[in-house]
């Protein structure tokens, strides 16, 4: 028997989660987790919903019913494959036609237990989107670049605290170079399912800690609620000697391609100044990774300052922190009255 859930007791269900949708909808953003099976191609898709507009309902299911056909065994044998001895729980866009068509094969193929989700991935969205206004109580970790944050988050992480990677669920650094190394970045409607799943799986009675970051990483952009909350929480700027952020950064970058770290110098050339791109451009050149750093570092750290001036100072606390005892630093911020 399949059952029509409410996203609340959809969501609330361990089981394995199948999205029927087109492979397009699904690359936009889809349930953590959720496994692609589509009922139709991307261009099937787009056949079926103008036979929809263009003749109706009758002519649409025809088609789909044409397409889906040949297709129906190797759907019920991934099914399987993916539900083990488990139940399925499927989602469509809107909950209707391909979730429903699919959910009956699965039951009537004698996969138990299947559930869909009523209201589709729309409803999902809406429970997304309404939750980051009550985003937990945030605690906001800053520092100039190269100041070891992430790792300052891991060790965090490591001692029991409660901490969200916005830069590695974006799969972006956050500065013009922050994408060099990193997996393609998803889309802000994914980033967003993906950070309300992080959320959602902590203690809303204990802080949350969080890095610093602009309005955008890389090409996503924070939800509103969250980002005001971040704007708003305490800060903890990390302040570490110049030179060793600049062996923290050779290090990090050194390893790659020549060609993206000077692609990524061209990208701030007109904030950078033109004559010290120019100059960061030779010092790449010549394998002077250090003075690269070093004309960056000071693009980034005012760029830093200029972000912290904005916040009330009441909630900045500064911190003196040296690379080589981040760990001595975690402990640090974990004695913090708040914590």
């Amino acid at each position: 028997m399949v059952r029509a859930l409410p996203p609340t007791e959809f969501l609330a269900l361990d089981q394995v989660v199948v999205d029927v949708r087109s492979p397009r909808e699904y690359a936009q953003g889809h349930l953590p987790g959720a496994v692609s099976l589509p009922m139709f191609t991307d261009e099937e898709r787009a056949v079926v919903g103008t036979l929809y507009k263009q003749q109706g309902r009758d002519a649409a299911v025809r088609e789909g019913l044409r397409l889906v056909g040949p297709k129906m065994a190797g759907f019920v044998d991934e099914a399987r494959s993916l539900a083990g001895a488990g139940p399925l729980r499927v989602y469509c866009w809107r909950g209707g036609e391909r979730s429903g068509s699919m959910a009956w094969l699965f039951d009537k193929a004698g996969i138990g237990g299947v559930s869909t989700l009523r209201g589709g991935y729309k409803a999902f969205r809406r429970t997304v989107l309404d939750a980051f206004p009550g985003a937990q109580r945030l605690h906001v970790l800053g520092g100039s670049t190269g100041s070891g944050k992430t790792a300052t988050l891991g060790l965090l992480r490591a001692r029991g605290a409660q901490v969200v990677d916005l830069e590695a669920l974006a799969h972006h650094k956050g500065s013009s170079f922050g994408a060099i190394g990193e997996a393609p970045q998803p889309t802000t409607e994914h980033f967003e399912n993906l950070l309300w799943d992080a959320l959602r799986r902590l203690d809303p009675g204990r802080p949350v800690w969080v890095e610093d970051e602009s309005m955008m990483i890389g090409r996503i952009k924070l939800p509103d609620a969250f980002y005001a909350a971040m704007r708003t929480a305490p800060l903890w700027f990390v302040e570490m000697p110049l030179e060793q952020r600049v062996a923290r950064l050779v290090e990090d970058y050194g390893r790659h391609p020549r060609q993206l770290l000077a692609e990524a110098i061209e990208r701030i050339r007109k904030r950078l100044g033109p004559q010290h791109a120019k100059s960061a451009l030779e010092a790449l050149e010549a394998g002077d990774l250090a003075t690269v750093a070093r004309i960056t570092l000071h693009y980034y750290d005012r760029a830093y300052e200029r972000g912290v001036s904005g916040r009330d100072p009441a909630r900045v606390h500064r911190l003196a922190a040296d690379a080589g005892a981040l760990d001595d630093l975690a402990a640090r911020l974990m004695r913090t009255h708040d914590t």
